[in-house]
């Protein structure tokens, strides 16, 4: 009986030791998927400026799990956390100008998206961020893939 309740110990044991690796790579795998830069296509159903200079974009790098990039008028960066689907940002800071309404506008919806994020899907380059409330669709933007080449 002893030595039967010593296996089931030792068998649950590297079960979930097994479970808790898998888990790992799978995080490990989501960050690397999800490292890179992307130009912000839409924020809450509304098309955003993809021409010119002043990009909506974002940048997520896998190693120190940071993001940054730009409103379109004030540069941002933070720190983002990763659990298999589940995508939350924190430490969000961003500098200060001011600019035309319209802007204005944009950044402030981009910067409310990026508190509300629960969780994302990236299929063919499209990175998609879903609101924690309501899974409803916050955000679209296209992945770069200049970079990879």
């Amino acid at each position: 009986m002893r030595i039967l309740t010593l296996l089931t110990v030792f068998i649950f044991t590297i079960i979930t030791g097994s479970c808790d690796e898998t888990k790992k790579v799978i995080d490990v795998a989501g960050n690397v998927q999800l490292s890179g830069m992307y130009t912000v296509t839409n924020i809450n159903g509304n098309p955003v400026n993809t021409s010119g200079d002043k990009k909506v974009h974002m940048s997520f790098a896998a190693l120190d799990k940071t993001i940054r990039g730009n409103t379109g008028c004030n540069s941002f960066f933070g720190s983002y956390t990763l659990d298999l689907y589940a995508l939350s940002f924190s430490d969000i800071g961003q500098t200060e100008m001011a600019c035309d309404e319209p802007i204005m506008a944009t950044e402030n919806a981009f910067m409310q998206a990026l508190r509300n994020t629960g969780s994302y899907s990236l299929q063919e380059n499209i990175l998609t961020l879903y609101s924690k409330a309501d899974r409803s669709v916050l955000l679209t933007a296209k992945k770069d893939t200049k970079e990879a080449n």
